[in-house]
């Protein structure tokens, strides 16, 4: 894992945002994935927040949206925000 990546949770207006830090790396898509299927299940909206990462690397992507099959119905509620938005979105996978 990266060693400076981390994952911060906030209540916003429409559900639940995860603020994103650091280098985004094949573990740190492991851990935003768990970080995801643990929120409760009645979180309407899930916000994920890009402007903290630092760098992404490839197989971080490529590992992420592999896993993204695996939320059960969850990717529907994850919006992604902020300047790396469009490289993490499962739109671009």
């Amino acid at each position: 894992m990266a060693s400076n990546f981390g994952i911060s949770v906030d209540k916003d207006s429409n559900g639940l945002g995860l603020k994103l830090e650091g280098d985004f790396d094949a573990t740190s898509a492991h851990l935003l994935i768990y970080a995801i299927k643990k929120l409760p299940e009645n979180t309407m909206m899930v916000s994920v927040y890009t402007n903290g990462l630092k760098s992404i690397h490839p197989n971080g992507l490529d590992v992420f949206h592999r896993l993204m099959s695996s939320l059960n119905g969850k990717p529907g509620k994850i919006v992604f925000t902020g300047i790396n938005a469009s490289r993490l979105s499962r739109d671009n996978a």
